[in-house]
């Protein structure tokens, strides 16, 4: 049954599913019985076959980016629009030290234990942060749809080429400045500290600057919010330091945010 419906899927996908990510060479195609990159096992390839089956996405064209616990693959939907397919990895200990960005959340109060059952929880957990914030205005990817291992949202990019990251980019004052902003609006109005601000994580586009990877984002009632949002002050003024601009004293950037 299984192999009949991942010959189906591979079939679907046009063979199309894997190709070059930016930090490794992707194997192309599945393979019986194993994991394809920590991705595509049993699992992600049943979900992946039913969001083609239900019309959430009508193929996927390959990975873009890879990184230590997901990668992104550039997709389109039956609207010929380009979505955004984050796979989150399925064979990984790096999600057992994220435990403490959903412990002490009071939005996840009930935690089953398992290394699959905190992936799951993980992209539910980004599909809801990324909703809190695109339900505010903020400037953050939209997103879509979420099952399992895999959220689908906005493709930040064009002809499946992402953004750059501001780390990849030139910066100046009114890019600090709108970082700060974020920050900000996202205590205020999102009621979230990203707890991985950085400018790995933040598009610089035409229309301003996007914020994604909110997985590790926490409701600023958790435990340790202040000491969270304290690092992504301190992460984002080291980089615009680095840059050689001014940057604000964090003590008083912290009192400005959280007042």
């Amino acid at each position: 049954m299984y192999d009949d419906i991942s010959k189906k899927l591979e079939s679907k996908l046009d063979k199309k599913l894997v190709s070059k990510s930016k930090k490794k060479q992707l194997d192309d195609g599945f393979k019986k019985g194993k994991v394809i990159n920590e991705v595509l096992d049993k699992p992600t390839v049943m979900t992946l076959y039913k969001m083609i089956k239900d019309h959430i996405i009508s193929y996927v064209n390959g990975a873009v980016s890879a990184g230590k616990e997901s990668l992104l693959f550039w997709a389109v939907n039956d609207e010929k629009k380009n979505v955004a397919l984050k796979i989150y990895l399925v064979s990984t200990s790096n999600f057992k030290k994220r435990e403490s960005y959903i412990t002490g959340d009071p939005r996840f109060s009930k935690v089953r234990r398992g290394t699959k059952n905190l992936i799951y929880l993980w992209a539910k957990k980004e599909f809801k942060n990324l909703s809190q914030c695109y339900d505010c205005n903020l400037p953050v990817p939209k997103p879509l749809y979420v099952t399992n291992n895999v959220l689908v949202m906005d493709f930040i990019g064009q002809n499946g080429v992402p953004c750059k990251t501001l780390l990849e980019s030139e910066v100046d004052e009114s890019d600090y400045r709108q970082c700060l902003s974020i920050l900000q609006r996202l205590y205020k109005d999102a009621k979230l500290v990203h707890g991985d601000y950085s400018e790995y994580n933040i598009f610089k586009t035409p229309d301003g600057l996007v914020l994604f990877d909110l997985g590790s984002a926490v409701d600023i009632r958790h435990s340790n919010a202040i000491e969270f949002l304290k690092r992504d002050i301190k992460n984002i003024n080291h980089f615009f330091s680095k840059r050689g601009l001014s940057v604000s004293d964090p003590s008083h950037l912290l009192e400005e945010i959280i007042k």
